[in-house]
């Protein structure tokens, strides 16, 4: 419904493009969505049956820990179960980084500068290159090298970018270009500004994130905040929500930030009111209901609803489907914008979800795609 107006469009930032297996980062690809297990990966079954929450939600790509030489053993059934690529998350054994990449990794997460020397980055690098995987540099202001906290006193926006750019010199010594950086940092100012440097710097795709963010509200907001003022100025290639919450809640809000700058449309798009004394049914309950019952779509489509006829209208008239509350527990249905039926109380949950099924099997029909999945 909403046509696209010259205010509201984002131009992103020019970046070169890498492969994670057959998903695009970077260049006109989409901004993906990336989230992280949190099972022992040791124990595939569960790390699989994680996953494939992750993918249910819409996730493009899954992190992996590979602390110990059991987690890559499992690591190889995880990447022959999983429907998208997987990056192995690899902190200063260098080794564990080889078996990965054998193992069927897309991507290695490393930074370069910390598994030792320089004949140990070009064993990975070979091993990367040998079995097709990207490089994430992944820069963190809890854990910056000593020299650079020596040199700036703290964690600095300099700092990072500084960190960022020593490693990748450590890749493209080895001519390895198929690398994405990441500098994270849990205070929003120090990481949007690092980003805004490392932007103006290099060409690669960049990883977006507010590390250790918070739980599901709070991290939210700070993610939001960051990532979103990031992606608003064009910076950003692929994010990840960091939330102390499950990882398909952590794609789910990362869906949301896209969403809401119109740079993904995948699912329902819920425009709603904050419910009032006005409101003719339970606005808070509805809405709760609905965004459960409705997760299992996946074509962009817009719903509104509206306790009221004060703004109901209006907000009605710009989405797919819309409710707005009346009187005598009967309740105005619009289609496509327009007025088209009443609707009573005890009947409304299941009906808008027919009608959001419907419309979405209507698209699914013009456009020769599944974009329902099964509940």
């Amino acid at each position: 419904m909403n046509a696209i107006r010259p205010w509201r469009t984002i131009e992103r930032r020019a970046s070169r493009q890498i492969m994670l297996g057959d998903t695009p980062v970077g260049g006109n690809a989409p901004i993906t969505v990336q989230t992280m297990t949190n099972t022992p990966t040791e124990d595939a079954v569960a790390t699989i049956d994680q996953i494939r929450r992750c993918e249910d939600a819409g996730a493009d790509i899954v992190r992996v820990s590979c602390p110990t030489e059991e987690s890559t053993v499992a690591f190889s059934k995880i990447a022959k179960a999983a429907r998208v690529p997987l990056v192995a998350d690899i902190h200063f054994h260098y080794q564990r980084a080889l078996e990965a990449a054998d193992a069927g990794a897309a991507c290695l997460r490393i930074n370069p500068g910390n598994i030792g020397s320089s004949k140990r980055v070009a064993e990975v690098v070979r091993a990367a290159k040998a079995n097709g995987c990207a490089i994430r540099i992944g820069v963190n202001a809890g854990s910056l090298e000593k020299d650079l906290l020596e040199k700036y006193g703290e964690p600095c926006p300099e700092a990072l970018v500084e960190s960022a750019l020593d490693h990748i010199k450590l890749l493209q010594d080895h001519d390895f270009h198929e690398y994405k950086v990441a500098v994270k940092a849990s205070d929003v100012f120090l990481a949007v500004a690092a980003y805004h440097g490392l932007a103006e710097t290099v060409d690669c795709p960049l990883h977006l994130g507010i590390t250790e963010a918070g739980g599901l509200i709070g991290g939210t907001v700070k993610s939001s905040i960051g990532i979103g003022s990031l992606l608003w100025a064009g910076i950003g290639d692929t994010i990840r929500v960091s939330l102390s919450a499950e990882p398909e809640d952590e794609v789910r809000v990362g869906f949301e930030i896209l969403k809401g700058l119109g740079l993904r449309t995948r699912g329902v798009r819920v425009v709603s009111c904050p419910s009032c004394a006005r409101q003719g049914f339970d606005v808070i309950r509805t809405v709760q209901a609905l965004e459960e019952r409705l997760q299992h779509i996946k074509t962009p489509l817009s719903l509104s609803v509206l306790g009221c006829v004060v703004n109901g209208p209006g907000e009605a008239r710009e989405t797919d489907i819309g409710i707005t509350g009346g009187g005598k527990g009967k309740h105005m249905v619009y289609l496509s914008g327009m007025t088209d039926h009443h609707v009573e109380d005890g009947d409304m949950l299941d009906h808008i979800v027919e009608l959001v099924e419907a419309k979405a099997a209507e698209i699914e029909a013009e456009s020769g795609q599944s974009v329902i999945t099964a509940e």
